[in-house]
């Protein structure tokens, strides 16, 4: 997914050129000497809550409708050709049962399993009717349990939120008992509501710290109590991210030249320090073998210079080698890797070698300028030009290819378990816009051969960028069709981003949210909901990619030299888990000409413990005439701990 160029001048400088090319597209970076100046790294012992941001952002806890997903399905008792109205998100639609006097059920089918599930919200299609219901929710359609029992309800009410906490749940099933007179038993929607798991792991890449660890980074300068830093991964941690990755070069250099770059940074040694630094923090830690000496991504994926004239069994042994020795390393010092992804972006493979000259790549410049030693031997670069010919030389030509790259993938995969068996390993590639069948035929043949060959991966990773790789419609597609394709996998975003200036504050391609701090905020938000939305639990993290550096999170303290602060919408990672879900609508009947009559509490659920309590609401006043006619009036309540609305039918 990216092309970079970098040259380090000095300490204090780094300057990076990107370009674009083919289906391949770049991140434009700040240079260093615009960025903040970061302390050295120390324990983090006790901080005080850092304080200090720029802009604002009102950044709520994250909820999704699972039932209005394009996975969700109902069914009914009776009327089923029309149960979806009830699902559809449209109030104005509705399933209507055929038989209004008989007991009726509607099921929800959500697709997959979900464990934080926190509330239903049912509303029927009539008015004035005192509806005798129940509520259930089941893993499997055949063991069920009672969310809501309304069965002997006399309350004139089109509607209710329910509260409940049910791990494991895939149907949720409303069973209708019963209305009075005449009336059609009918629903206009089930809503069912997801939130943040708190076992999904929200991070980002901080390889950078590499960069920063010897400079200053306070979120609070002028204050007497200054906040979370000096580092940076004190702010981070403070902020809420849990885990960082790092990358790892072999031996970094130059982008152009190939030469050995002077400080040797995101190198083994220096990462060493890196993870130190992550683990001190009690942070999780993921390892991103690039297997090249600069930038690898899916335009470009070189050998390391000491590896590019190796015979192929060499070459997969070098991988092995480096592989469980650096994990070795790195559970030496006590710094054992969460995670550890073999390759980055692999799309088109890695390690490019002879095969070069067929998949057509023209990046990094001295990968092609000394062809004669990084292209004279074959490596594990993909042939997509021949994915579906017919031609049989071009069909052995793609299978050699694909056995070439998953023998290379499977020696890296192997010595993830021999060096660090805690360790889960990740496969991480991108999903071009309208290119799905192409990532799905990657892990059809990903898997098949690497298990063929006796390992199999943990987690199954892609990169999203709304303007590189499509809407966040799209993003939900690609996840649940990778999800329920390879249901025994874990489904990660292992880099995402959104900038909060620019274009005059326009949204980026494919995406509707405004180049804003707050924009910033919603856009890696959505991200979040839709990693954590994937059926059965699947989504397990969300990375995004180098806060600190690029499409920051963070600004520059004006007038203060190495001197950086968040931005609000860093809170996205404190905010977006609920700690109270309330009970936010309430549904009430009144005749014309009477006072409905407001509940003076209403019903929250804590997260933390799973109890349902109540809360006091405050009511605005009723609009004056506001029942002096047949209608539905809003009303607005406050709670501590949020809005409340009313839904008053008057009949």
């Amino acid at each position: 997914m990216l092309l970079h160029r970098l040259v380090f001048l000095s300490d204090a400088q780094l300057s990076i050129d990107a370009c674009k090319i083919q289906e391949v597209p770049v991140k434009r970076f700040m240079t260093i000497s615009a960025l903040a100046a970061l302390a050295g790294a120390g324990l983090l012992v006790n901080p005080a809550p850092a304080r200090a941001t720029f802009g604002t952002a009102d950044i709520k806890p994250i909820e999704s409708n699972i039932a209005a997903k394009f996975w969700a399905s109902a069914t009914a008792s009776s009327g089923t050709s029309t149960a979806r109205l009830a699902i559809d998100g449209d109030p104005t639609t509705s399933w209507y049962a055929d038989n209004p006097r008989a007991r009726q059920r509607l099921t929800v089918d959500l697709g997959g399993a979900y464990d934080n599930l926190r509330k239903v919200k049912v509303v029927f299609a009539e008015r004035g009717m005192a509806y005798r219901y129940a509520v259930e929710a089941s893993p499997d359609g055949r063991r069920w349990k009672t969310i809501a029992d309304k069965s002997r309800n006399r309350n004139v009410s089109r509607g209710a939120v329910h509260l409940f906490t049910r791990p494991d749940t895939r149907f949720v099933r409303l069973t209708v008992e019963g209305v009075p007179g005449r009336a059609r038993i009918g629903v206009s929607e089930i809503q069912v509501f997801n939130y943040l798991r708190d076992d999904l792991t929200l991070g980002a890449d901080m390889s950078w710290v590499d960069d920063f660890q010897t400079r200053q980074y306070w979120v609070d300068p002028l204050a007497a109590d200054r906040g979370a830093g000096p580092h940076l991964l004190d702010v981070a941690k403070d902020r809420g991210m849990e885990y960082a990755r790092l990358r790892i070069f072999n031996e970094p250099r130059n982008e152009s030249t190939g030469a050995l770059t002077p400080i040797p940074r995101q190198g083994p040694e220096r990462s060493l320090e890196s993870a130190r630094s992550i683990k001190d923090r009690l942070m999780g830690l993921g390892i991103d073998f690039h297997y090249a000496d600069s930038w690898a991504d899916p335009s470009k994926q070189p050998k390391p210079r000491a590896w590019a004239e190796l015979e192929f069994d060499e070459l997969s042994k070098a991988v092995y080698d480096f592989t469980a020795d650096y994990l070795r390393r790195l559970r030496k010092q006590g710094t054992t890797p969460d995670k550890v992804a073999v390759g980055n972006e692999i799309i088109n493979g890695f390690m490019y070698g002879s095969e070069a000259s067929l998949i057509g790549t023209t990046n990094p410049p001295y990968f092609v300028n000394q062809a004669d030693v990084y292209q004279s031997k074959p490596g594990g670069g993909l042939l997509w030009r021949y994915w579906g010919s017919t031609d049989p030389v071009e069909q052995r030509l793609y299978d050699e290819a694909w056995d070439r790259f998953t023998t290379l993938a499977a020696s890296g995969i192997k010595a993830v378990r021999d060096a660090s068996p805690k360790s889960k390993v990740e496969i991480h590639v991108i999903v071009g816009p309208n290119r799905l069948a192409k990532t799905m035929e990657f892990w059809h043949q990903f898997l098949t051969r690497v298990k063929a060959k006796g390992q199999n991966p943990d987690v199954l990773t892609i990169s999203y960028y709304p303007e590189w790789h499509g809407t966040p419609e799209a993003l939900e597609l690609n996840l649940h069709t990778m999800a329920t394709t390879y249901p025994d996998y874990e489904i990660d975003v292992a880099e995402t981003s959104y900038p909060a200036s620019g274009g005059d504050g326009s949204p980026m391609p494919n995406s509707p949210f405004p180049r804003t701090i707050q924009g910033q905020a919603d856009a890696i938000q959505r991200v979040f909901q839709t990693a954590n939305d994937v059926v059965n639990n699947q989504g397990t993290g969300v990375l995004v990619w180098e806060p600190a550096g690029f499409q920051t999170m963070f600004r520059a303290v004006p007038e203060l030299p190495n001197t950086w602060e968040p931005h609000a919408s860093v809170n996205v990672y404190n905010a977006s888990r609920a700690k109270h879900v309330l009970e936010d609508t309430v549904y009430i009947g009144t005749s014309v000409r009477w006072a409905p009559e407001l509940p003076a509490a209403v019903r929250v659920l804590t997260t933390a413990n799973r109890s349902v309590t109540t809360i006091p609401v405050r009511w605005d006043a009723l609009p004056p005439g506001a029942t002096d006619a047949p209608g539905e009036v809003i009303v607005t309540g406050t709670t501590t701990l949020g809005p409340v609305t009313a839904v008053i039918d008057v009949i």
